[in-house]
């Protein structure tokens, strides 16, 4: 205590730990109360001899709030590390301990529905959700990909010629779905081994067996899809299924619309760039795909047992999901993912913001303004949305939405697209582009490095500058973010985006777009840190049958000799 230097005392001091050497951030006396001063991030059990005021130096002192500074008298200097001592023998390592976490269950999508309702494309993107957002193996087994195999030819897998070869494609497409469950589980074992083998004899753990995952925490999900329509079949795929262990949810897709049947139909021939067919010879395909599907119409059957785990999504004249024994945390999320998706697909426009006072610079995060070429951009920006965005092929106008983040620079570069006011169909009245600011889509957070340059920081932190170089998805700024959480925080907006009925334009910065675009374009998520999102172009993204079609568009020209963004995230 003050004024009380010759007696020790214990005291639980809060204090920053940046990877760099501890440093007590300060204690200030309140009345006849000592109060401890901190951000409570972590905590260390320190013994002090004396308590004093300490200065912070380098980055360290951004962190300090300015009522922490003394109002006089000189201020002592950081004390070294070896002042403080830890009695912390067995230290925890942050990050990802891929050894001793149990490992949770298999599971099996099994896809119910008649041909031409969606069910392939809805199976290929929840794959990507969870596999994206959860780092999770997944993998779609798609029955009519079997049977084109098996046939060598291109046979529509609802005519009466397919009959005899269907049974086929379907065992096997079970038959490699069961293997392929099995090795998704291999390489932990495998990782259990080598880590056995090379532990040192101070680091031992009770791994638990079989039961433990060395390499993924959410198990694995396959998905198979097929028409599944009759209860004899679906027995008959829990009976194959049974080796395997693993949960098997049932999602019946259903759909009495005959517009949107139309355009599923359509859609692959679209996605592989086909013109879009007259009135007359789209009445011709409807009319033939209805004969083709009879006979499954005549032996169908809804999903109703009690003994299984199913989800029921119903679309057209009533848009109702209907779940029943669904249970746990990934099965719950994938209920929820399939309560979000649309099958009107409407394309997805990503922008960065225009060039910053930060950009320029060469700084990274801030909440720094435009310059006057960033606010060139701005002005382009809301007239190429007017002609790209608003309108429809036909040339009327369509509704349309906008998100930014809640940092200055994409608000200001938004802030020249107009909001007209259109009556929709219904007689809705609808605001174009209405802005809606999300935190979710703030820049990664930098933490201490916030406002630095990269030559900065290697020289204030060259064990981060390392780190980051090594692993620059997994690395986490001192006290800031990964990509890796990044991910997390915009899993919401996965969901928000999997809804969306209108086009909708995202200005937000580069790591959240490298996050979105990787996840839309079905990338795996490691790859996030590499893609390109550049400045003054517009990113735009139409989901199809077969994947995501890509377009980019130089907004303003480029300007040789001019560096926009010297700093990447």
């Amino acid at each position: 205590r003050e004024g009380h230097a010759d007696s020790a005392c214990d005291r639980r001091v809060r204090t920053e730990r940046v990877r760099a050497p501890l440093r007590v951030l300060g204690l200030r006396r309140r009345g006849a109360r000592d109060r401890v001063v901190g951000d409570g991030k972590a905590t260390q059990v320190v013994r002090l001899t004396s308590v004093q005021v300490y200065e912070p130096e380098g980055a360290l002192a951004r962190c300090i709030p300015e009522q922490m500074a003394d109002s006089g008298g000189s201020v002592p200097s950081v004390p070294s590390s070896s002042h403080v001592v830890v009695d912390n023998p067995y230290p925890q390592e942050w990050g990802h301990t891929a050894s001793f976490a149990t490992r949770s269950d298999k599971i099996v999508c099994v896809l119910v529905g008649l041909p031409a309702r969606g069910k392939s494309y809805i199976a290929r993107r929840l794959a990507q959700y969870v596999s994206f957002f959860y780092s999770t193996p997944c993998k779609v087994f798609n029955v009519a990909t079997y049977l084109q195999n098996l046939t060598g030819q291109d046979m529509h897998p609802a005519s009466e010629e397919a009959e005899p070869h269907r049974v086929r494609a379907n065992e096997a497409a079970l038959a490699h779905l069961c293997e392929w469950m099995e090795e998704a589980m291999k390489p932990k074992a495998k990782r259990r081994k080598a880590d056995s083998e090379s532990a040192s004899p101070t680091r031992t753990c009770d791994t638990g067996g079989p039961y433990v995952s060395g390499e993924f925490e959410f198990g694995a999900l396959a998905v198979y899809d097929g028409t599944n329509c009759t209860i004899e079949r679906r027995s008959w795929v829990m009976e194959k299924l049974k080796p395997t262990g693993a949960k098997v949810i049932f999602i019946e897709i259903s759909c009495d619309d005959d517009g949107a049947v139309l355009r599923n139909l359509l859609a692959e021939r679209l996605a592989q760039g086909e013109p879009e067919p007259a009135e007359e010879e789209k009445r011709r395909i409807l009319l033939d795909f209805t004969r083709r599907v009879a006979h499954y119409e005549n032996t169908y059957e809804p999903v109703s047992e009690k003994d299984l785990s199913w989800i029921r999504v119903s679309r057209g004249s009533s848009n109702q999901v209907t779940m029943h024994n669904i249970r746990g945390f990934l099965p719950s999320r994938i209920a929820q993912f399939l309560m979000n998706i649309n099958l009107e697909r409407q394309p997805f426009y990503f922008s960065r913001h225009g060039q910053s006072q930060y950009n320029q610079l060469g700084k990274i995060g801030g909440d720094s303004d435009l310059t006057e070429l960033g606010e060139e951009y701005a002005t382009e920006l809301a007239k190429w949305v007017m002609t790209n965005v608003k309108v429809g092929q036909d040339g009327s106008p369509q509704p349309a939405r906008l998100w930014t983040s809640s940092l200055r620079r994409t608000i200001r570069t938004a802030r020249h697209i107009t909001h007209e006011k259109i009556i929709l169909p219904n007689g809705t009245e609808w605001v174009q582009m209405r802005p809606k600011r999300w935190r979710n889509l703030d820049e990664i957070y930098a933490g201490l490095c916030d406002g630095m340059t990269y030559e900065e920081i290697a020289t204030h932190f060259p064990q981060e500058a390392v780190a980051r170089k090594a692993d620059k998805f997994e690395y986490r700024y001192p006290r800031g973010e990964s990509y890796s959480d990044l991910i997390s925080r915009l899993e919401p907006m996965a969901h928000e985006m999997e809804r969306m009925q209108q086009p909708l334009l995202v200005v937000a910065h580069q790591a959240i777009l490298r996050v979105l675009y990787c996840y839309l374009m079905e990338k795996p998520r490691e790859s996030c840190p590499e893609a390109a999102i550049p400045l003054n172009t517009v990113i735009k993204l139409i989901p199809t049958a077969v994947g995501c079609k890509e377009e980019r568009f130089d907004v303003i020209p480029k300007r040789p000799g001019v560096e926009l963004d010297p700093a990447s995230h």
